[in-house]
């Protein structure tokens, strides 16, 4: 049985004349397939491994956890510089070109593979080499030096990774992408569960590296497949020519990434620094983990979404826009307003070790931190299919002063002092550059300046505040749903309403 006769079967009546809009568009049914089917994948394997991180935050306790937490940043820091934003490259042109100019696509994909090699084995190296140097000197931690190393093989794989699901992003290869994310994640319980069990957090971190090879051999094969599928050679002969992309797109979009990764890994350092500050850093890495659920949930739609912005251009598509900016905002926003209303979750999933108001305040912080971060979603999107990356990369750069400078000041507080950094700096970040998204006509207007807009960050707003104020947890319960339903409500009116001639 195919998705869209279970969608019909499944359709309530009232939404069926919305179904039938969506199956009589060509682009609404490539978004709606691309969406259900990265969602699909996505699901099982951010389950499987939250469940698996929970398992392991269980098993290793707040400060190895904590450690754990660090070996991860610090292999995303010198990550962003091996991927060198090949994979968003690889969507935007090969979206773009591979109906156009096929060929040329081919050529772009396979010069990007090969330069994530050579970055992914040049970062590895850097990364093996000064091991010893970063767990002494910046770690206050010299035992974990033979683990940052194990870090560089995962770099290699990440890099490549990379470039291989951007590829398949911009081929619109989501239902392929969602079988590899099911094996992998399927893969991935078993593999941290069974490495902590018996080796601890060395165990640990050689499973998670087993996980992303693993991860690699599956993207390899369906790349290979999707190319022949779609008539795309996938040649190196003649990509001398298109290494420009790698100055206008690549360059930036890395720069713009490197922005985030060895800011947050700064910023962690200045945190595990503290006294106390691994089991701090293990409060901050849990409150994450919800974070990184939010991500997914935005990233989700940003899989099918970023290649049909490319694929449009040159075609004014009023309503993509909008939905563009709408529906990962409201991905992350809806969810964020049930755990604002019911934090008492977290501490349930990570155990009494978890309990306090320090955890609770941190993670109520970080969780309205990801709503910004999701609003801000819909920008990028936009800015990357536009070929603006010099301006994400000043975005990005101004963010990175703001983090570390509100770290600095606020880190002695603990992750209560960090999360509030995060907070601050992705909210005026966010409304620094506003005029740029105005001046440039990216969006429309009203998602960005109008009453139902504010009304959402309101009604967010007022579901934290609820918690700071020591709501119990009987009017937390009743009150959730209701704003819950204003926020849909004026999601709804946004999406609704009378297209703006205006775009911001």
């Amino acid at each position: 049985m195919s998705v869209k006769s279970v969608a019909t079967t499944c359709c309530p009546p009232f939404l069926r004349p919305a179904l039938g809009r969506v199956q009589a568009s060509p682009l609404a049914t490539r978004m709606a397939r691309g969406a259900f089917w990265s969602l699909a994948g996505a699901v099982v394997s951010r389950a499987l491994g939250l469940a698996a991180f929970v398992v392991v935050a269980r098993i290793l306790g707040k400060a190895e956890y904590g450690r754990f937490g660090i070996i991860q940043s610090t292999v995303g820091m010198f990550g962003m510089f091996a991927g060198f934003g090949l994979g968003q490259t690889s969507t935007k042109y090969v979206a773009e070109l591979r109906e156009k100019a096929p060929d040329r696509a081919g050529r772009i994909m396979a010069m990007a593979g090969l330069v994530a090699m050579v970055t992914g084995a040049l970062m590895a190296g850097a990364l093996f080499v000064l091991a010893p140097w970063l767990a002494t000197r910046t770690l206050a931690a010299p035992e974990l030096a033979p683990l940052l190393r194990v870090g560089a093989l995962i770099l290699i794989f990440e890099a490549m990774n990379g470039a291989q699901t951007g590829a398949l992003a911009g081929f619109e290869a989501f239902k392929t992408t969602a079988k590899i994310n099911m094996w992998a994640g399927l893969a991935s319980f078993p593999m941290m569960t069974l490495g902590v069990y018996w080796g601890g957090l060395t165990g640990c971190v050689w499973a998670y590296a087993a996980n992303r090879t693993l991860n690699w051999l599956l993207n390899h094969m369906a790349l290979r497949r999707e190319a022949r599928r779609a008539g795309v050679p996938f040649v190196l002969r003649g990509s001398r020519a298109e290494l420009s992309i790698l100055w206008r797109y690549s360059l930036p979009s890395m720069l713009s990434g490197v922005m985030v990764s060895p800011t947050i890994w700064v910023c962690n350092a200045m945190l595990v620094n503290q006294p106390g500050g691994y089991d701090q850093m293990g409060i901050f890495q849990a409150t994450s983990t919800f974070q990184q659920i939010l991500f997914f949930l935005g990233n989700t739609l940003s899989a099918p979404l970023l290649p049909l912005l490319a694929n449009q251009i040159g075609r004014e598509n009023a309503r993509l826009d909008r939905v563009n900016m709408l529906s990962t905002w409201a991905l992350g926003a809806l969810p964020a307003v049930v755990l604002f209303g019911l934090p008492e979750m977290a501490t349930l999933l990570f155990g009494k070790g978890f309990a306090g108001s320090q955890f609770t305040t941190t993670f109520l912080l970080m969780v309205f931190c990801s709503s910004v971060v999701i609003y801000k979603q819909g920008l990028a999107r936009a800015m990357s299919a536009y070929g603006l990356m010099w301006w994400a990369m000043l975005s990005n750069l101004v963010w990175a002063g703001m983090l570390v400078g509100c770290t600095w000041l606020l880190v002695s507080r603990g992750a209560f002092g960090y999360s509030v950094a995060w907070a601050v700096a992705y909210a005026l970040n966010t409304a620094m550059f506003f005029p740029l998204y105005v001046r440039k006509k990216l969006v429309p207007i009203e998602t960005i300046v109008s009453l139902e807009a504010g009304l959402i960050w309101l009604m967010l707003i007022l579901g934290m505040t609820l918690n700071f104020l020591h709501i119990s947890f009987a009017w937390r319960l009743v009150s959730t749903p209701v704003i819950m339903a204003v926020v849909c409500w004026l999601f709804w009116r946004l999406l609704t309403r009378k297209q703006s001639q205006v775009k911001a």
